[in-house]
């Protein structure tokens, strides 16, 4: 949403677009999976008295308004995409199907997986860890306005120290807000390493994987 209170700027969209088109362009296979709390949060909506269930619905809904953004972007800049979401609308996306994806991922497309895991109480952390285990990728990168992983919240603690790189354990112990801790303990259970880091850095995604240290590094 950039400097928005909601919504998308096509400035961001944009820019997001030519950042993972860097790293496309190494041939390097690459899945997104998009959130929509710029849009809707359902757990915040939760808080004020909506169910949960049709909160996270709702959410899920937002990521696909994401996601088709993305999508849009991405094929203006002459990238190959295939929009997959969890939850069933053929005239808009593809259904999530994991060997389609695989095989869209082999044919160098971005696949961009939508509306979470399909089911209320799971986040955008948890369904990036499921659908990462599910293509059987390498690493995940989680995209966020900091640099990294905190000892304690950098927005409002101006002495939080940063950390280069940690254990899922010690994640978990902390409590730290990397992830939620679903998505956290999923990843540990499947030994999948986690880089959390700044999307404002403009080239960060490609130093990551072309190898450089950028962000917190998250693993066993």
């Amino acid at each position: 949403m950039g400097d928005k209170p909601f919504g998308i700027s096509p400035d961001v969209i944009k820019y997001v677009a030519e950042e993972i088109q860097s790293v496309a362009l190494l041939r390097v296979q690459v899945a997104v999976v998009v959130g929509g709390g710029n849009i809707f949060r359902g757990i915040a909506a939760s808080t004020y008295g909506m169910d949960r269930v049709s909160a996270d619905h709702m959410g899920m809904l937002a990521t696909v308004i994401n996601s088709l953004a993305l999508q849009d972007a991405l094929e203006k800049i002459g990238l190959q995409t295939r929009v997959q979401t969890a939850i069933s609308m053929h005239e808009l996306a593809e259904p999530f199907i994991v060997r389609r994806a695989i095989r869209h991922l082999e044919k160098e497309r971005v696949v961009i997986f939508a509306a979470g895991t399909g089911n209320p109480y799971f986040t955008t952390d948890t369904a990036a860890v499921l659908r990462a285990q599910e293509i059987h990728a390498e690493i995940l990168l989680k995209a966020t306005k900091v640099d990294g992983v905190y000892d304690s919240d950098p927005m409002k603690n101006e002495n939080a120290k940063f950390i280069k790189s940690i254990n899922y354990m010690q994640v978990l112990e902390k409590s730290l807000k990397a992830m939620d801790s679903t998505a956290i303990s999923m990843a540990m259970d499947n030994h999948l390493p986690l880089v959390v880091f700044n999307l404002k850095g403009k080239g960060n995604l490609k130093k990551i994987v072309c190898g450089d240290k950028i962000g917190t590094w998250i693993s066993g």
